[in-house]
């Protein structure tokens, strides 16, 4: 087994640990590693866009050789193991890294187990997902051709990376169907597993508002309990419920489930960190998994060399690709700051939710991990939908991706 060592060792290579790595070095960090298997780089938040048929994946892919920062040593290997006592990670390949510092962000998976039928289900043309770049074009296509029957939108709440993205294939797809004069013949329901759609009061709101213009029946607060891909029907748990059951088409059934029968069905499915980081004691009881930091300044509650961020740390605020442009500053900072014991820097629980309403507006709701509103911008008001934020996610955002926040220009 060969042993390597590091001063900062960075497990994830997209959206967090890509931005990462490069703001240590823009730092003047020289000895950064970047642990990462994957050969494409993916620009996630364009998937929503390609399930609801405004990109493709070439849009939002790049070899991931081009996106490692200069100077940083990529091994493309799979993590199986850290050992936070002895300061190593080990990798599938057998190689041993150590660490001066880890930066613990692998990102989040799709947790099919926690939904059980919902992997059979994707693998139908009835349903699909914008969660993995291989069904995110089969989304659109599926919403695309439908011209009656019913539509369920269903968003899980255990961990979903932005999850109120999830509901830009809604509004696409039902901006869709109105200009091609099916929509009143389309039952659209919204099942969101969430208390509101945008943790934000006002978004939320305006949301709401433009659901029920396109006549979608919006359920918050529901659990989703299975699905049955052959009968196309989604069960939903209700007060006391634990196994999936049931005959009527939208009714209470046996077993504690409400059965929702659908024609095509749109998931975002619940996620859940590797199992490796529960594994290797990075995770606590109350964390369901994730790395275990003080949400302000990302540093593990026990490890004092372990940081966390992203989709994968229990950060107590909703995951986003705009909640990382906060993160990353804090973790370089407080990695940092904990080799000189300068006063270390905190993290709001920012994140941000761009939401389409239509084909041809959008809007973005800011907050803090208490949903109080924390824009960038005082002026113009964001929250409003408008064409120019979508035009500016759709095509200024992934160029800012690209060209700056990979690079580590990010404050």
């Amino acid at each position: 087994m060969s042993t390597h060592h590091h001063d900062v060792v960075v497990i994830g290579g997209g959206n967090a640990g890509i931005s990462l790595a490069a703001r240590l070095r823009r730092d003047g960090c020289r000895d950064v590693a970047v642990v990462d298997p994957a050969e494409v780089h993916h620009y996630r938040p364009l998937l929503s866009y390609v399930a609801g048929g405004l990109a493709t994946l070439d849009d939002l892919r790049r070899p991931q050789a081009d996106v490692v920062p200069e100077g940083c040593h990529w091994y493309a290997d799979r993590v199986v193991a850290v050992d936070p006592e002895r300061s190593t990670v080990r990798l599938a390949g057998g190689q041993e890294l150590t660490y001066g510092d880890l930066a613990v962000c692998p990102g989040s998976q799709v947790d099919w187990d926690a939904l059980p039928g919902s992997r059979a289900a994707m693998a139908t043309p009835s349903a699909s997902t914008s969660y993995l770049p291989e069904h995110a074009p089969d989304t659109w296509t599926m919403l695309s051709r439908l011209r009656e029957g019913r539509a369920v939108f269903a968003v899980a709440d255990a961990h979903v990376p932005c999850a109120p993205v999830a509901l830009k294939p809604l509004f696409l797809a039902a901006d869709h169907w109105r200009r091609e004069g099916v929509l009143d013949r389309i039952e659209i329901d919204l099942l969101a597993e969430a208390d509101a759609l945008v943790p934000q009061a006002r978004a939320d709101l305006l949301l709401r508002e433009a659901a029920d213009g396109y006549g979608v029946r919006v359920r918050t607060g529901v659990r989703l309990a299975s699905v049955d891909a052959g009968a196309r029907t989604l069960h939903l748990r209700t007060a006391g419920g634990t196994e999936a059951g049931g005959t009527d088409a939208g009714g209470s059934a046996p077993g504690g489930t409400e059965a929702v029968p659908y024609d095509v069905l749109y998931l975002a499915p619940p996620h859940r960190a590797p199992a490796w980081v529960a594994a290797s004691g990075l995770a606590d009881d109350g964390s369901d998994g994730l790395v275990a930091v003080d949400p302000g300044t990302l540093q593990h509650v026990t490890h004092a060399r372990v940081w966390g961020l992203g989709d994968a740390a229990a950060v107590d605020a909703l995951p986003s690709g705009g909640a990382l442009r906060k993160q990353v500053p804090v973790v370089a900072d407080n990695i940092a700051a904990r080799h000189s014991g300068r006063p270390m820097r905190r993290y709001s629980g920012y994140s941000v939710a761009p939401v389409t309403t239509s084909r041809r507006h959008l809007l973005l709701g800011e907050f803090d991990r208490a949903g109080r509103p924390e824009p960038t911008v005082r002026v113009p008001d964001l929250v409003r939908p408008r064409r120019s934020l979508l035009l500016f996610d759709r095509y200024l955002e992934p160029r800012v991706y690209w060209h700056r926040l990979l690079r580590g220009k990010v404050s």
